[in-house]
């Protein structure tokens, strides 16, 4: 098993405090951390407001991030979980993403969606197209890409993106281009884009679902002629770890403390159901026991975000210290 981090952007509350001058130390330092770490690869979210609630807190972008984190760092792979299609043209968005790969030494992933966020998508004008029309974008967008930084040049005209002869030079550092992750478990359409184009996916970590999402991904892999086993399924867990049921019941109150001010308790309450009870909760042999249980379904790679780690590194380091090494 491979293991992610998140670092703390302010997208989900995480920078609550820390004053805006010095957050970008903080998320510097902690993506250096890791990279004197175990850890394999660093994440951030592709999102422009904080979640599940709109405020004037603090939320960095995604792509900057990515640029600033590749030459602040030497070793572990970057990654978006995950870029929306429609935040920016697809084209524009290959360009970018070949330079930040040269940038970071050919150490690029490239988590793409369709992206879910209504407030942010009307916010920034970009209208909320239907569900369908999403992720025909993400289709369109996703040939383009693969285009661009395969061959420099990229002509597509489709129904949402038209692109002629439009240049992507240099090319990515990686060979075959950019690691392309699709992101979400849309059973009849994201998995089948996934099935065509993916190296990675990106869906449900409960074991049920894990097992459900991968089964569909296999039909589809049939069906469009695609080795399942090519394609590297992940998930991603937020955790709440401590060594013993006391201590994280204490990160968990720490979490509900912070986030308390800023959502409503029906908020709140949605915010601790995607973790309470789920494989990133406990001690780190509950934790080993519970992810080992998924990954025997093949689960081969973990993205793991800790609330708390903008401000305390021990459930980072306690995770870092006796779970992957049990699991890697």
């Amino acid at each position: 098993m491979r293991f992610g981090l998140f670092i703390p952007q302010g997208w989900r509350f995480d920078l609550v405090g820390i004053a805006p001058a010095d957050q970008w130390a903080v998320m510097r330092d902690l993506a250096r951390h890791a990279d004197d770490g175990p850890w394999d690869s660093i994440w951030v979210y592709d999102h422009f407001h904080t979640t599940p609630q709109p405020s004037e807190e603090a939320t960095h972008e995604a792509w900057a991030l990515m640029a600033g984190l590749g030459a602040a760092t030497s070793r572990v792979r970057l990654g978006q979980m995950c870029t929306c299609m429609g935040y920016r043209p697809p084209m524009y968005l290959a360009k970018f993403a070949a330079t930040v790969d040269h940038i970071s030494a050919g150490r690029l992933e490239m988590g793409i969606g369709g992206g879910w966020y209504e407030h942010e998508w009307r916010a920034y004008g970009y209208g909320f197209p239907r569900a369908g029309a999403r992720l025909k974008m993400l289709d369109e967008g996703v040939q383009i890409m693969r285009q661009a930084w395969t061959e420099g040049l990229a002509t597509f005209h489709g129904e949402h993106y038209d692109v002629d002869g439009a240049i992507c030079r240099p090319l990515p550092l990686q060979e075959g281009g950019i690691p392309l992750w699709i992101a979400g478990g849309g059973e009849k359409v994201t998995l089948r884009i996934a099935a065509r184009y993916a190296q990675y996916t990106n869906f449900d970590g409960s074991p049920e679902g894990f097992a459900r999402k991968s089964e569909i991904l296999r039909g589809h892999c049939e069906e469009v002629g695609r080795d399942f086993a090519e394609i590297t399924r992940s998930a991603n867990y937020n955790v709440f770890i401590g060594r013993d049921e006391a201590e994280v019941a204490e990160r968990r109150a720490q979490y509900v403390e912070r986030l308390r001010p800023h959502l409503s308790e029906e908020q709140l309450a949605g915010q601790l159901r995607t973790i309470d009870g789920l494989p990133g909760v406990g001690t780190p042999e509950q934790i080993v026991e519970k992810l080992r249980a998924v990954g025997e379904l093949g689960m081969e790679y973990g993205i793991f975000y800790f609330p708390e780690a903008a401000y305390d590194r021990s459930g980072i380091d306690l995770f870092a210290s006796e779970v992957i090494p049990a699991l890697r």
